[in-house]
């Protein structure tokens, strides 16, 4: 077989296997009631010698320097030994005085940072305190960046009015433009996935760049060394508002992003491995108090349009549970008055998951709903002999997952990704007061343990007592379309039943757990978020 028709034929067996894997959880019958499953991964394999390629391609063009950098022969460079790859062994320690970590990739690192024009003005006596930014298409120095088994992500924005040929409008604050590679892929039955229009002026550099919006941002998908990368930027998909970003406004900047890409570093490792859906392993034991209503229950006629919500049986993650101390209740803060349960702080569970929102949320029914699930600490017991003094607003809130955050000192939700060789996924919380997170230094960076306390459940929404006491938690999963909202309720659900050693009772109608398409174009009513009781700008 000459080597062409090998290379389609291991494509088209692999897509063939993918194909399968992916019918028989279809066709697999159906879980009992109340059992979840883990989620399934597809892992990349990283084409390092086409990384190689490109970096050489890259220093070359900058013949001052194109010397100091080594290039094995590829016969002499054995596999996933970072020892004989010189070359990104010295991009590494270049680009790691910006990028912290950045060694710790196992894909190829692409950031606007030109490490060869970087050098050249070193070279030609350029002090090293001017700003980055120069190097980075006017981009400011990244805002976060974090990497791993799984990949890497990073931050940057651009300043109103920063950048040659960016259009003249003067936004109200910087442009922030995101970035995330990775070789892990969630398998989610994603009736919208894998849509965008191409983008004629980057096709030559980028063959497959999709554009398209999705869940509040534009995004740019592409893959280039085997690997899955999205470049993507919050906007509003309408007319333009003096302090919102239009959609078409975002595409120069991501644009100028684009094109700006260069190899900044990243190392062989060993490929990772697919990981396979199985059944959970939940505690034996009875619970005798805690019960839960199924996964998509929501309290009727609250979902978008009066649209139902979504059954989804995957724990996304084996978590622990994000506050500290049970009991503690996952029920509705916007629509609590019509649900006929006791109250906020009873049993059973509710799902909230998909309650109206005007948050594109591809999962929901209706197209657009609740991002994640408001969860109430119990109500203070009336005072009594023996027991521990209770105060309503020290109800503490604890990491889930050992985990980096994402946050700036502006941001009012705090983020915790978990990027390992088997895992690439995002923890958000919300309503805890900023202030307080600011003083905690829970910022950009910071490394925090599984169980390890980072806030208090509060009420902060644009300003303190802005919502209900609650705490509002959410999870996003790395997909070819970027990080994409899933519902949390199982996984919830599983990481209580951990806290409480003992396994929940379902209760209520059983509901069918088949995907179904959902609707994904932006209807014409929604341009805005909606500023009901207990949603916000951002989310609740």
């Amino acid at each position: 077989m000459p080597p062409g028709d090998e290379t389609v034929g291991r494509k088209s067996f692999r897509f063939v296997s993918l194909l399968l894997a992916s019918l028989s959880l279809l066709l697999a019958a159906p879980l009992a009631a109340d059992e979840f499953r883990s989620p399934s991964l597809t892992a990349l394999r990283v084409d390092w010698r086409a990384a190689l390629d490109q970096l050489r391609a890259e220093i070359n063009s900058r013949p001052q320097i194109a010397g100091d950098f080594i290039f094995m022969p590829r016969r002499s460079v054995p596999r996933y030994d970072p020892r004989a790859t010189p070359a990104l062994v010295q991009l590494n320690g270049i680009s790691s005085q910006f990028f912290t970590g950045i060694a710790r990739s196992a894909v190829p690192v692409l950031l606007p940072f030109d490490v060869g024009a970087y050098l050249e003005a070193r070279r030609s006596g350029a002090p090293s305190s001017l700003s980055t930014s120069r190097y980075q298409a006017d981009f400011n120095p990244v805002d976060m960046f974090d990497s791993g088994p799984a990949g890497y992500s990073a931050t940057f924005s651009l300043e109103p009015g920063a950048g040659d040929g960016m259009p003249s409008r003067v936004f109200a604050r910087p442009v922030e433009v995101q970035i995330t590679g990775s070789a892990l892929l969630y398998d989610i039955a994603d009736p919208t996935a894998g849509k965008g229009e191409p983008v004629k002026p980057l096709a030559a550099t980028y063959p497959d760049l999709r554009r398209f919006i999705r869940e509040g941002y534009v995004r740019y998908a592409f893959t280039r060394f085997g690997v899955a990368y999205v470049v993507s930027i919050q906007c509003l998909d309408s007319v333009a508002k003096p302090r919102r970003l239009a959609c078409k406004e975002a595409y120069p900047v991501a644009e100028r992003f684009l094109k700006a890409l260069r190899i900044a570093g990243g190392q062989r490792m060993r490929p990772l491995m697919d990981v396979a859906s199985n059944v959970l392993d939940r505690p034996a034991a009875r619970s005798p108090d805690f019960s839960y209503r199924p996964s998509g229950d929501i309290i009727p006629n609250t979902g978008y349009r009066n649209k139902s919500g979504r059954p989804d049986a995957i724990a996304y993650a084996q978590i622990r549970f994000p506050l500290e101390k049970a009991p503690a209740f996952v029920r509705s803060q916007s629509y609590a008055r019509r649900d006929r349960n006791d109250g906020p702080t009873a049993y059973p569970w509710r799902d909230n998951f998909c309650e109206s929102r005007s948050f594109e949320v591809w999962q929901c029914a209706g197209g657009y709903g609740h991002q994640g699930e408001d969860i109430r600490a119990a109500e203070c017991p009336p005072p009594g002999e023996g027991r521990e003094p209770c105060d309503r607003k020290q109800r503490v809130v604890v990491a889930v997952r050992d985990a980096v955050v994402i946050r700036t000192s502006k941001d009012q939700a705090a983020t915790l990704q978990v990027n390992s060789r088997n895992e690439h996924i995002r923890f958000r919380y919300m309503h805890m007061n900023p202030q307080a997170m600011n003083a905690d230094g829970l910022l950009n960076g910071r490394i925090v343990a599984e169980g390890e306390k980072i806030g208090m459940v509060s009420n902060y929404l644009d300003h303190p007592a802005g919502t209900s006491m609650h705490l509002h938690f959410d999870v996003q999963v790395f997909t070819r379309d970027g990080w994409i909202w899933v519902s949390p309720y199982v996984t919830l659900i599983s990481a209580y039943e951990r806290l409480i050693r003992a396994r929940g009772r379902e209760i209520g109608p059983e509901i069918a757990v088949t995907a179904q398409p959902v609707a994904h174009a932006l209807p014409e009513d929604v341009i805005k978020p909606d500023l009901r009781e207990g949603s916000s700008s951002e989310e609740n």
